[in-house]
């Protein structure tokens, strides 16, 4: 049962730390929601990127007014704000600050999703991993571990072969 109302039963489970207490709700669909209305308002997007982004406020200050979207205007300063980018050219326009930024947030700078539709799930994620060996591959014959490499060859040949068998089969 939610802990808020006691009348639904709790779809969303929640942990909150705060000064090292833990505390665990349990609420139904419509408190979740007012909940997280309440954190919005106390705990904006714009404000969670903006203590992640660790600069100082010169820096910030500098960033915010020089650097601006070629295509929509944008400035960083407004991402800082809003939370969100103006249009897709901001990427590349605030790119050197966002690196960092998305590696601090995320642990990485490239997505790696693992939803994808179940009709093409699995091609994907060969042509992925066969991806992966082959930078794996090309890293190991730069650093001169040709051991290392003829063992991603071998895979990257295992799969590839796989690959192949299927297709025929179809």
């Amino acid at each position: 049962m939610c802990d808020i109302c006691g009348k639904k039963d709790a779809t969303v489970h929640l942990t909150e730390i705060i000064n090292d207490k833990v505390t665990k709700l349990h609420l139904c669909e419509d408190c979740a929601k007012d909940k997280g209305a309440e954190m919005e308002e106390h705990f904006g997007l714009s404000d969670l990127l903006a203590g992640f982004a660790d600069l100082g406020v010169a820096a910030e200050q500098e960033i915010g007014e020089k650097i601006k979207c070629p295509s929509c205007g944008f400035t960083y300063q407004d991402f800082k704000k809003v939370g969100r980018l103006g249009c897709s050219e901001c990427y590349e326009a605030f790119k050197k600050h966002l690196v960092p930024l998305l590696k601090r947030i995320h642990g990485s700078e490239r997505h790696i999703g693992n939803k994808v539709p179940l009709t093409i799930g699995k091609s994907v994620k060969d042509a992925t991993t066969l991806q992966e060996l082959k930078i794996g591959m090309e890293k190991a014959i730069q650093l001169e571990n040709f051991e290392e490499a003829a063992k991603l060859r071998d895979k990257i040949k295992e799969i590839e072969s796989k690959e192949k068998a299927t297709k025929e089969e179809k």
